[in-house]
């Protein structure tokens, strides 16, 4: 099996950092952001769990444009075999 080496932007983890802080996001963004930080700076891959909420929440219209970029970078860091 592959492994995805793909790490956070600084610009997502600075997105992702903001999203832990607010009070006013959802626990889905908390959850992505989460992920997202814990990929920053290290070769880490999304699990299968976040990794199937990140294409709901790409593929729904409910959700903020926020919560769309922090689920792109968690979904580009998963596992290309999966």
């Amino acid at each position: 099996m592959s492994k995805n080496t793909k790490q956070t932007s600084g610009r997502v983890a600075s997105l992702a950092s903001e999203t832990l802080r607010s009070g006013n996001t959802s626990n889905v963004a908390k959850s992505l952001a989460a992920s997202a930080l814990a990929q920053r700076g290290i070769a880490k891959q999304t699990g299968s769990v976040t990794e199937d909420l990140a294409a709901k929440v790409l593929a729904s219209s409910k959700y903020a444009e926020d919560t769309k970029v922090l689920a792109a970078s968690v979904l580009s860091q998963s596992n290309k075999e999966r």
